[in-house]
């Protein structure tokens, strides 16, 4: 499936949430969870500034998901992000049984930057969703929205000084 008009308007917003994490000192991933009637049911950006790595914005949204939706309406659910998931990320939308994943910036690309940048890499490798997780149906990158999240990636590091977890 190629990513659409709407797919894009949800995955700019996305990329605002990241925006917002950066703004509020967390590393800039942001994530939304919606309804195939295209109404956002939850969305968050990361929370990892805490100490917690694990609140990524993937992975509460397969908490509350499995909390608040049967496995039907799960199933037919689309995760939008500005990152493709981690692998923690990508091994929770399994075990919740959410549906598609359309991603703006890809693993590999963020990998790529951290690289050029001189970050030191996170501590779990980045493998793509379909590795972890291949029944999931997955979209990305999108180009359109490369440079934005490139540009979040750099102000995160230039304000923290510290290297992004990878989501």
């Amino acid at each position: 499936m190629t990513i659409s008009d709407p797919d894009r308007r949800f995955l700019t917003r996305a990329v605002d949430l990241a925006e917002a994490a950066v703004e509020s000192g967390e590393e800039p991933f942001g994530s939304l969870l919606v309804s195939p009637t295209g109404e956002v049911l939850f969305e968050d950006h990361n929370r990892t500034g805490g100490g917690d790595a694990t609140r990524h914005p993937e992975f509460e949204i397969a908490r509350w998901a499995a909390s608040n939706l049967e496995p039907a309406e799960r199933a037919a659910c689309v995760v939008y992000t500005s990152g493709e998931h981690c692998p923690m990320c990508a091994a929770a939308h399994a075990w919740a049984g959410l549906g598609r994943i359309v991603y703006a910036s890809s693993s590999a690309q963020l990998v790529e930057w951290l690289t050029a940048w001189g970050v030191e890499p996170a501590p779990v490798a980045p493998l793509p969703i379909a590795v972890v997780a291949p029944a999931i149906q997955v979209d990305g990158p999108e180009p359109s929205l490369t440079e934005r999240v490139r540009s979040l990636q750099r102000r995160h590091l230039v304000g923290s000084q510290q290297s992004p977890g990878s989501t």
